[in-house]
Formats: C-alpha cells, structure tokens, sequence
C-alpha cells in the first residue's frame, strides 16, 4: 500500500473536495480519498495498478490539476540500459513521483512529481538507495555540460585503464606467452616454476579487481542481490567466476581433479580492462556527442567594457544591469541581447540562425548575445541579461530536448528491463548443457562467463540517446531548435507540410514591386510624385511607396490638401497640380482615362499585386504596384520539400486571389485561403488523411494550428505566442529551415534505426557463438576475452555512428 499527497490549488468549497474525492476514489487500486479545503490538498492510499501518474490525470479530467514540480538529477554510476531502468523505476517507485526520465547519454533525470508530496531529498536517496550517485542540479548549482561531464569522466576512465592495463600485461604475458611464444613456458618452469607463476598472476588480478575493476563490484552484486541485475552485474559476475575458480586452483588445487587444474586469471583481469578501455573511448565519444552545449556556452564572452560616467569600465558579463550601455569593439562578441544606439555596421548572427551572410545593423536594431560585431565599433543598450537572453533560452531549449526520450525508446526500456536476467539465465543453461555433454568444468565455466561478457545491453541503452544528444546539438548550430525531444520522430513521420502565407513564404509588409511610367514621364518623377502625398498617409501601402521613394534618395515635393478617399485611394495638390492615387473606381470617378495601362494592371492583379494609378491633372502618368514580396528562398524551400516526398499546402487569411497567386509562383497546388485562426486549425486536421501533418507559422493568429499539427514549426523571427505553441523553432526568417528541420529529424531517426539494428543483431549474433552453438571461429566458442572486446565495441560502434549526424549537411 502507497500513500502521497497532491496540493490542489482549484479547490474553493465543499463541493470541489467532494468532486476531487469522488474523482480519486474511482479510480482502480485507490482504497482511500481525502481532500482537505483548507490545506487545499487530498491525501491517497493506493496500491497497483493505480500509480501517481493515473491519479495525476484523474484529477485533472476531474478539473482539479495537481500542482506539479520538476527536478533535474545528475546521475553517476550508469553504464547501460539496464541502469536506466533500475533508476527510472527507483524514482516512480516514490508516491508522488508521476513521471521519471532518465537519459544516458546525458546522464542525467527529469523528474516531475507532485509539489509536496515528495521532497528533492527523496529523489536523490532513492537513486543513491539504486547503487547509483545522484545531485539535484539548481539554478545555483547547474547541471554540468554533458561534454564537460564526459570529459572528467574520461579522464578518470584513461587513469584506470592505464593502472589496469600495468597489472594486466604481466597476467597476460606468463598466461598467455606460453601460446604465443615458442620455449617461454619451458623458460617460466625452469625459472620462476608454475604455482609460482599462479600466485603473481592471483595478486596482480586481485588488485585489478579491487581497484580499477571495483566498479563492477560495488555497483554489480549490490544490484544483484537486490534482483535486479545490470551490466556491472554480469561483467562482476563473469570476472569474479573466473577469478574465483583461479584462486581455488592456485591456493587449494587438491579440491579439484588434475585435469581441472586450470587458472584463469587473465581472463579476468583482461575483461575488466577492456571493458574500461571501452568505457574510456565511449566517454570521449559521448563527450563530443554533447559538444553543441558547450561551443554554445562558450559563445558568452566573460567581460563587456560598460559606459559610465567616468568612462568605460569593464565588468564580468554577470554584474551588466539592463539599461547599461555597453561599447563594443570590431571583431567582439556581443556580451548579451541589447538594442543598437550608435554605430552602424554588420554582425555575423550564424550561431543564432545558421545563415553565414552578415547582418546589418543600424540604431534601434536588435543585437543577440554570441553574435560577432564586424569591423565597425557599435554601441548598445542592454535588454536582457542572464537567463532571459536568446542565448541562455537557446542552450536551455537544446538541454531539454537532448534529456528527452522518443516513442521509439519505450520498446528498447521493455527489452532492456528483462534482458539482463534472461541472459543470465542463457548464461546457467549454456553451463548445464555444456555439463550435460560431458565437456568438463572448465569448458562449461568459460562458456558461461563468455555468454554473460558478450551479452552487455550498453549499447542498445545508447542507441536513441546518443543520436538525440548529436542530432539535436548538430540542429542547434544549424538555427533549428527542437523545443521537444520526440518531434524528431514525429517530424520524420510527417507526409503534409503546411506554410501560412504572410511573413513564413512572404516578407510580411508590402513593398513597392512594380513602377510603370506612360510615355514622357521619368519612373524619378512619377515615383516622387506619389511618395509626396503619401508621406502624410498611415497607410500600409502608404508607407511601401515612401520607403520607395527613400531607398532611391528622392527629394518629395510639397503635398498640400491631402485627403483620403476610403476605398479607394487619396487626392493632393502637389506643386500646384492635383495629383490622385487609387485604383480603377477612383480614377473611373474622376473621369481618368486607364485604357492604356489596364491590361497591364490586369496582369500584375493576376500575380497577387495591388495595382495603383497615378493620375496627375486628370491625366494618368503611371501604374504602381505594391505586393507583399515573396521570400528569397521561398520557392527553394518549397521544392526542397516535395523533392523529399512531402505534399506542401498553403493555409492563409489572406484574399484567395492574392493566395493563388502566391501558390503558383511557388508550385504549390494546395490552397486553403480567406480562413479565420480557427479555420486554420481545422485545415491542418483536414490535411491529415494521409498521414501525419506540419505547420509552419509565425503570427499569433497561427499559435492555434502550431498547436494543433503533430509538429508545429514556428519561424523565430515572429511572435513569442507562436514560438511557444511550436515544437520546433526556425531561428532564422529563412523557410529552408523548415526543410533542414525535416531533413534533419529524418536522419537522425535513421541513425537511431542503425544503431538499434547493430544492438540487437550483435547480441542476436554473438550470443550463440559465445554458448558455443555456433562456432564461426572453429573453436567451441568465443573466449571471455575476445566477449569482453566485441561488448566494448559495440558501444563504441554506436556512439561513433551517432557522430557521423555531427559533420552531416543539411
């Protein structure tokens, strides 16, 4: 029977306790419900199959959510998938822990659990009570990168592989030298003698065993006693047998028959050294596996020369106050985020969106902390320091994504929880059945021992998490965030990616594409002549034609008695001449003449462009038009993505000509147009008959089908409403992104798939020929040594091939 406790803050009378109360008591496995109004709280006793996570989630379809914390642990100690389990199921196994996830290659466990119910305390002695090490990481004590945390590890892991392998070598030169080298045993018997020769090899083995190999031991039997093996349990187990057996032949050999009196030791002291070789390689792989996080960190530069009033002054990057202006020199980095107020030059933003061409910057635009000024000395105003930077909110977003787990991992944790024991048991089988067909002791025991080495789950452990760690780290310096681990594989999976339209495919504000002049009329003059009313004007396309006008530096002559004419455009006086602008039924009104530019107003309305008369003393003199441009690389993305199997629709607000328009020019041959958010969100549901379906949006009007699509692609330039109801976040303003995100998700879940295939198949293969059914190699099987290589391998095998997702082009 378990009991927790869960704050509920919903509660307000009598009738909300009785409500929480009926709501946990119906509940499978629940024997008693209390809540308290008061202490606004509700006390459970319970036993399987009701756990904290099914009463979590009947309390909030009752409407009574639980108030939730989250914890991060440092976990030390794990080697496999088995560990994994062992300390998943320590965590859940506390009332008041919903949830509990742990990620090897990170090393690492996010727990949520109901707020009060269980203290971080009893997280950490819950892991510690699993054999394993464990440390809440807070805000003032971070979790360490997970390349730095490699890092001390492997620097560890290559000390005790140097100890092991000085005591291993002259165990494994009087064992095995006798094979090697012709006359060496004759020259061990006539000088140092034979027991002689098992008593250096006993001690040297039993230091390897008592202190580089004593991992294995404190972690592996504890575990085994407890009836949950893991790897350390069978490389202990394997070692100890063979030393063991050794130490009986060496200290009391009348126990045995003659023909039993064989040792061991290098056996031993070998499979333990490599086993830590593999380990040390694994570390240093992992370590550049997590990488990302720590070329991000360091992208904060430590100081910032900050203005005061008796001059510039250079601060640690943590005492900068928002407000601070801070003066930045060619070639810095940008210390944090701020907004320019002198200078103008040009800032490289490739860690922030992937892009390589430089910005430019004037006063008033935004700069991000980790960008790099160019050769122009700028000055800014800080506006976020510390954890509010893009920076900080990056590194944040990545770590999340690369603790989390994929579906595809639930199937790996089911094996895994049991593959352990069963090889064990394959283990003592492989021993009777050996015995049986009269074989000996001795060949039984190293059959044995070679199945327990051989069968090592570390890499099926690694295979998701690792792929994760590169892939997600490699998106990162790619501008592509996965603000959720699992839309990876949702990514992959999808078959319909659909584009708003206004600032995802377009620019997001009209600009001025078309300037036709009739005959005698300079495109200098018309253009001036228009800009000058519509400088006095507020109007969108107002403002695309004054913009126009500036880009080209023309001076405006003096507009007097502008007015607006709604609906259809707005009347001057402009050096004394009466000047209109507007379309057709303005014009018509005022008796203008547009015979000879209609068609080709025709044309230019056809591409989704506003067209827009001048007309000066009741004469036209020229056709503009103003459209809301299409992006670069818009139509590239597009063919990016059909070319990679996906159907591309467009879902937009805007009128259906315009849209059409828009579709054409990008061969996309879907169109849902004219929709409200909420029909937005009901053309994503309608797109999903073949499969599943994406959105890529950036306007608060887009957050509903963001949430609404099984991955949701916000394009970070736009708002932070879409950006939080996405999974995905495109730092750039780039549409491409869209199609490296794909690209990426895709090759990261084949990599996974690679990696699983090599886990199991290994294991599928090589556990046969260690039991000795098969024999590839001639012999009766593997030996504990060549199991103990192959195991190191494999993980190895698969930390590198998640690796190759590192230097892969997107």
């Amino acid at each position: 029977m378990s009991k927790t406790t869960f704050t509920i803050d919903g509660m307000h009378c009598g009738a909300c306790t009785g409500r929480v109360e009926r709501a946990l008591s119906a509940e499978p496995g629940v024997t008693s419900a209390t809540a308290n109004l008061m202490a606004r709280s509700a006390r459970v006793e319970f036993e399987a199959p009701a756990t904290p996570a099914s009463l979590a989630a009947a309390l909030a379809k009752a409407g009574y959510p639980v108030n939730r914390a989250e914890a991060t642990l440092d976990i030390t100690g794990m080697t496999c998938a088995s560990c994994v389990s062992h300390v998943e199921h320590a965590l859940t196994a506390l009332p008041g822990v919903i949830e509990a996830s742990v990620n090897l290659a990170t090393e690492t466990a996010q727990v949520d659990y109901a707020q009060g119910a269980v203290a971080p305390s009893e997280l950490v002695k819950a892991v510690e009570g699993a054999g394993y090490g464990a440390r809440v990481a807070t805000a003032d004590a971070p979790a360490a990168p997970v390349a730095e945390r490699q890092a001390a590890e492997a620097a560890k892991l290559k000390r005790q592989v140097l100890i092991s392998a000085a005591l291993t070598l002259p165990v494994f030169v009087l064992a095995m030298g006798t094979h090697l080298i012709p006359g060496f045993h004759m020259a061990v018997m006539h000088t140092i003698g034979e027991r002689a020769s098992w008593w250096i090899q006993l001690v040297l083995t039993a230091l390897v065993l008592a202190f580089p190999g004593r991992v294995f031991l404190r972690i592996g039997i504890p575990a085994l006693l407890r009836g949950a093996p893991e790897m350390n349990s069978l490389v202990a187990m394997g070692a100890l047998a063979a030393f063991l057996y050794s130490a009986v032949v060496t200290i009391a050999p009348g126990l045995l028959p003659v023909s039993a009196r064989s040792v061991y030791f290098e056996a031993a002291a070998v499979i333990v050294t490599l086993i830590l070789v593999g380990r040390w390689l694994e570390a240093r792989a992992k370590g550049r596996a997590g990488e990302a996080i720590s070329r991000l960190v360091a992208l904060r530069p430590a100081t910032a020369r900050v203005e005061r009033e008796s001059g510039p002054v250079e601060l640690p990057v943590e005492e900068l106050a928002p407000g601070d202006i801070v003066l930045l020199a060619p070639g810095e980095r940008v210390a944090v985020d701020g907004l320019v107020t002198e200078g103008h030059g040009w800032i490289d933003e490739s860690m922030l969106t992937g892009e390589p061409a430089p910005i430019e910057k004037t006063p008033g635009a935004e700069i991000t902390g980790g960008t790099v000024n160019g050769q122009t000395a700028l000055a800014f105003r800080v506006t976020a320091t510390g954890t509010d930077t893009v920076l900080a909110r990056i590194i944040a977003l990545v770590e999340e994504a690369q603790g989390q787990k994929l579906p595809v991992q639930a199937l790996v944790d089911r094996i895994t929880r049991v593959f352990v024991p069963a090889v064990m048991g394959l283990s003592l089988l492989t021993f009777a059945i050996w015995m049986l067909a009269g074989q000996g002791f001795t060949h039984a025991l190293v059959a044995a021992i070679s199945v327990m080495i051989i069968a090592c789950p570390c890499a099926m452990g690694l295979a998701t998490p690792v792929s994760i760690l590169v892939g997600t780290g490699r998106g990162a310096e790619l501008g592509l965030l996965f603000r959720r681990g699992d839309a990876l594989q949702r990514l992959s999976e999808v078959k319909t990616l659909a584009f708003d339209k206004t600032g995802t495919l377009t620019l997001g504000h009209p600009e001025l594409t078309d300037l036709i002049p009739v005959a005698g009329i300079t495109a200098e003059d018309a253009l001036a002549t228009a800009a000058a009313p519509e400088a006095r004007s507020e109007h969108p396309l107002a403002r695309a034609i004054v913009a126009a006008a500036a880009a080209r530096s023309l001076p405006l002559p003096r507009a007097r008695k502008v007015e607006a004419l709604p609906g259809r455009g707005l009347s001057a006086e402009v050096d004394g001449k009466t000047v209109l602008l507007g379309n057709a039924r303005a014009m018509t009104e005022a008796g203008v003449d547009i015979g000879p530019l209609a068609a080709q107003a025709l044309a230019l309305a056809g591409e989704g462009k506003t067209p827009i008369y001048l007309a000066r003393d009741s004469a036209a003199i020229a056709l503009l038009a103003v459209a809301d441009p299409i992006k670069e690389h818009a139509a590239e993305a597009v063919s990016a993505l059909q070319a990679a199997g996906i159907e591309v629709a467009l879902v937009t607000g805007d009128a259906k000509p315009t849209a059409e328009a828009v579709a054409r020019r990008l061969g996309i041959t879907r169109v849902e147009a004219e929709v409200l958010p909420e029909g937005k969100v009901a053309a994503v549901n309608a797109l999903g008959g073949k499969g599943a379906v994406a959105f890529v949006g950036d306007g608060i009007n887009d957050a509903p089908a963001l949430a609404a699509a099984d991955v949701g692609l916000a394009i970070g330039t736009g708002t932070d409403v879409a950006i939080e109801a996405a999974e995905v976040v495109l730092m750039g303003d780039d549409p491409r992104g869209a199609a490296r995100a794909l690209k990426l998700s895709r090759a990261v879940m084949r990599n996974i798939r690679e990696n699983l295939f090599w886990a199991f198949a290994y294991n599928v293969a090589l556990i046969p020929v260690a039991m000795g059914v098969l024999r590839p190699f001639g012999g009766p099987g593997l030996s504990p040594m060549l199991a103990a290589g192959a195991m190191a391998f494999s993980s190895v095998f698969v930390v590198t091939n998640a690796l190759r997702l590192r230097r892969a082009r997107f």
